[in-house]
């Protein structure tokens, strides 16, 4: 029998009978692997219960072995916990109107396609409420709560290959995602095809329930989803289309007013806005959208309207998250919560004002948070980690510090080693957020892929820069690095690093590097362009080389739109000496590349550009380039998160804390793993 794998009844005594004894230890391998989390959160109309998902990680040991969620409802009162039987994994949480119900997505053992469930509180049961002949990808209920809107793919036309052989014919044959309009509280649904063409993605019904806003994209491929998503209005009783927004750019959220007149969009400024976090707002009959707050130095992240002249919002500031609301003209923006360290995610409002909140700190993931109308502190309702509250953590801080240009200060975190003597200089990682259009909030820092606390447990510094092109900023901060591949915001990187050295926390003989996707790149110009400046790398789904990044990826027109602002095609040159792969010469920095073997986003072939070329041009220094069969754009199973993040940590210390000139061992040493001893004993 392999080793990794595990009896059923050391697998069960691990993850449903014991936790592993902390006592005062750091955070360790195992924990981030098997850590619980929120993941949804629905508040019922009267402010009394919360449903919400649990997820919960599979074993990394068993072969196979899949995640798991789970559904739960939370008495706010009690805070008395009903733990839901459910057939299968739980999605699309959502609170039937007129109701008092709670429903959720979810498929039943006898069926092949999932269904939307409703759950009884008094009986805690749920019970098959309406299934399609394909998969349902989102709904929304009418006010009534009689009729849904919901989203599923078409089926598929696809005829079998006359040969006994099948090819995959590429970029063929995708289905597109309609939306449809049912009745549920008949035996015989009446189902209705909204007349919106293309592929849909987003559906609001008016608050009267006779209309509905859908999005849809020309296409199903994933460059026509990001980018060019259309908001049409059509009839909720025919589904014939009424009239169209000219809205242009990103969009994740469409929301009406509650008299029906207006659309508040969660969208892009405009087509080249790299985020989908302005409130565009438009005549529901049609028009261009506006920007109501277009001087915001920040982010809203969600919306919705509580009166005719009220909406909330959730929002990021820099490192901080905020909770309140805002006039639909731009005004009166008001504040009732700044989460400095406590980062909502997303948020759920009652009737009487009150509101659940999905919220991470420094020392825990995602929980659940109440706030009742007028209060202004949440209180905190779930505890699914129990352990971490005897665990030693390294303190988390905000920094800030000039670029090099003056042009602006840039924000990010700090993680200081567990137990830190101020004066005394540590091996520093540096992780890199992907995007670039994303940020890094005040919260939980810690993930298979981000050192976090694990690093300050083995005695590094974790620095997580929020550089120019994060979000979070307002808009002239955001779009600040468009037409500047690697150019000013990786300088706004290593500035960072000057700053910790400056004030005596990294010791500038071992500064690592670590990211994903955009924060892969990142990784990869640190190595070579920086190579001086940085002692190891540990590269993920990342670039090497934009001119070939460019016929290979899922996202040419985003990555034109909202990024380069220019084609390949009018200066190769220039994005050629933006690539890591043409500074390869310059590279001693030992680079652990890691990509998952399916991407689409970023295609595998450049991680294997980058090896082959510092294989051939630097043969001295340590290189290792790792492939995920059956992962794409980050890693997804349980195992090969485990085995990454064994990896990237091992990567450091044996550069940054030993100074080692050989390679580690191929194979994973699991003694740090921290793995219980009841699960050692069970191999």
């Amino acid at each position: 029998m392999n080793k990794y794998l595990l009896p059923i009844a050391a697998i069960l005594l691990l993850i449903g009978t014991t936790l592993p004894e902390i006592n005062g230890q750091e955070v360790t391998p195992w924990h981030i692997a098997t850590m619980k989390s929120v993941s949804a959160t629905q508040i019922s109309e009267d402010g009394n219960y919360a449903a919400y998902i649990l997820s919960t990680p599979a074993n990394p040991l068993e072969k196979n072995a899949t995640p798991s969620t789970s559904l739960h409802v939370i008495d706010l009162a009690t805070n008395e916990v009903m733990d839901i039987d459910a057939p299968g994994n739980i999605g699309g949480l959502s609170y039937r109107p007129e109701k008092s119900s709670f429903t959720v997505i979810t498929k039943f053992e006898e069926d092949d396609n999932n269904s939307i469930a409703e759950l009884c509180l008094k009986s805690k049961k749920l019970t098959k409420l309406f299934s399609f002949n394909t998969n349902i990808a989102g709904y929304q209920w009418n006010p009534d709560g009689e009729y849904i809107a919901f989203m599923a793919n078409l089926p598929s036309a696809e005829k079998d290959n006359p040969l006994p052989y099948s090819p995959e014919i590429y970029e063929e044959g995708l289905v597109n995602r309609k939306a449809w309009i049912a009745r549920v509280s008949s035996s015989w649904p009446d189902i209705r095809k909204v007349n919106v063409p293309g592929s849909s993605y987003i559906i609001e019904w008016s608050p009267d329930g006779t209309k509905l806003a859908v999005s849809a994209a020309s296409t199903p491929h994933v460059d026509d989803r990001y980018m060019f998503q259309k908001v049409h209005v059509v009839d909720g009783a025919t589904g014939f289309l009424l009239n169209e927004i000219n809205n242009k750019g990103k969009i994740v959220q469409i929301k009406w007013s509650p008299n029906g007149q207006k659309l508040a969009l969660l969208a892009g400024n405009d087509l080249h806005d790299l985020i989908a976090g302005r409130i565009m707002m438009v005549d529901a009959t049609g028009g261009n959208p506006y920007n109501i707050f277009p001087d915001y130095q920040g982010k809203f992240e969600s919306i919705q309207w509580i009166s005719e002249n009220q909406i909330q919002v959730l929002a990021s500031e820099s490192t901080a998250r905020v909770y309140g609301t805002i006039r639909p003209d731009g005004t009166n923006y008001q504040k009732t919560l700044r989460g400095k360290d406590l980062a909502f995610t997303s948020y759920s409002r009652a009737s009487d004002g009150s509101v659940v909140l999905l919220a991470s700190t420094p020392q825990h993931p995602t929980e659940i948070y109440h706030m009742k109308e007028g209060q202004k502190t949440p209180v905190r309702k779930t505890h699914h980690n129990p352990w971490l509250k005897d665990v030693k953590f390294g303190k988390q801080e905000v920094v800030s510090y000039a670029a090099r240009d003056g042009e602006f200060d840039i924000d990010g975190m700090l993680i200081l080693p567990v137990n830190y003597e101020k004066g005394k200089s540590y091996p520093l990682i540096v992780m890199v957020h992907g995007g670039p259009e994303a940020h890094y909030s005040n919260g939980w820092l810690t993930a298979y892929s981000m050192p976090g606390q694990l690093g300050a447990s083995r005695g590094f510094a974790v620095f997580y820069p929020n550089y120019r092109g994060s979000t979070g900023r307002g808009i002239e901060f955001t779009m600040s690095s468009q037409r500047d591949l690697s150019g000013k915001e990786f300088d706004d990187i290593v500035d960072g690093v000057d700053y910790l050295i400056e004030r005596g926390i990294a010791d500038a003989d071992r500064v690592g590097v670590t990211g994903g996707s955009y924060g892969g790149y990142a990784t990869a110009w640190m190595s070579t362009y920086y190579s001086d400046r940085f002692a190891a790398g540990v590269m993920f789904v990342g670039i090497s080389n934009n001119l070939s990044k460019w016929g290979t990826s899922d996202i040419p027109e985003e990555l034109y739109l909202v990024h380069s602002r220019q084609r390949l095609w009018e200066d190769w040159m220039n994005y050629l000496k933006r690539s890591p792969v043409y500074y390869v010469d310059r590279s001693e920095t030992p680079l652990l590349i890691m990509h998952g073997k399916e991407d689409t986003r970023v295609h595998p072939g450049q991680s294997l550009e980058l090896y082959r070329h510092l294989k051939v041009r630097k043969p001295e220094v340590p290189l290792r380039l790792v492939w995920y069969p059956g992962e794409g754009h980050g890693n997804r199973k349980a195992t090969s998160r485990f085995d990454y993040n064994l990896r990237m940590m091992e990567w450091f210390e044996t550069y940054l804390l030993e100074k080692a000139e050989t390679l580690p061992d191929k194979k994973l040493n699991l003694d740090k793993a921290g793995i219980p001893q009841e699960v050692m004993q069970g191999q």
